[in-house]
């Protein structure tokens, strides 16, 4: 059966580019150009995945992404003339799953729907272990293992860990672990989260210094390499 995708944007030669490129890929389509009609079908077709435009002519995206997000839980991918970093944090933070400036090239689109939609299915399946390359998180017994050994990680170590592995290949703000893990109190302790990384590093990677499995997003947070 093939995945459904909602498009809400307003610009017509972006809803046909999308269209046509998804089509492509083997996905349905529904189009929606104000953010109105983009709610209302997001409701009424459940799509496995939804690619929002911010400019929107009857409410700013950022706004619709925060209402989507108090029920919908499968991806959420910007696509957006809006390039500042702020705008980027703002959209992660407010549960985009990955943003994409315009223009963007349909190859790399295709290539994060892809990713996204894999993400979202095995989260969907509730794994009680994650593997990922050589490291194995087993979320209920609390433990992990790198190449089968296994590794003495601190509680608060653990948690770090465990966020970001069941997030694998989506790039976490700061304050979002900040907040996930400490509490609201800690958002702005950036320099806090820059030394529980390092201890984590330390005890998974292969070289902490050019690390392979939590990757550093500039300016912005972490990425756990898929």
């Amino acid at each position: 059966m093939e995945d459904t995708i909602l498009v809400i944007d307003d610009e017509i030669a972006i809803r046909r580019l999308l269209e046509i490129t998804l089509k492509a890929n083997g996905y349905n389509t529904i189009e929606a150009a104000t953010g109105k009609d983009g709610l209302y079908f997001a409701a009424s077709h459940n799509p496995k995945l939804i690619l929002l435009d911010l400019g929107l002519p009857d409410e700013d995206g950022q706004i619709v992404l925060q209402k989507l997000r108090e029920w919908y839980t499968s991806p959420v991918i910007i696509l957006s003339v809006r390039s500042s970093e702020e705008e980027i944090i703002r959209a992660l933070d407010n549960g985009a799953n990955d943003y994409l400036t315009k223009p963007f090239r349909t190859g790399e689109l295709s290539a994060r729907v892809r990713s996204s939609l894999r993400l979202s299915s095995q989260n969907n399946a509730n794994q009680q272990v994650i593997v990922v390359g050589k490291i194995e998180v087993d979320l209920i017994h609390h433990t992990v293992r790198k190449n089968g050994e296994f590794l003495h990680l601190t509680s608060t170590e653990f948690s770090l860990l465990s966020l970001m592995a069941k997030n694998a290949g989506k790039v976490l703000t700061h304050s979002f672990i900040l907040k996930e893990i400490w509490g609201y109190s800690y958002l702005e302790q950036t320099q806090y989260l820059r030394v529980f990384v390092a201890q984590l590093r330390k005890k998974i990677e292969d070289d902490p210094s050019s690390p392979s499995y939590v990757i550093t997003e500039s300016g912005i947070g972490y990425r756990f390499s898929e």
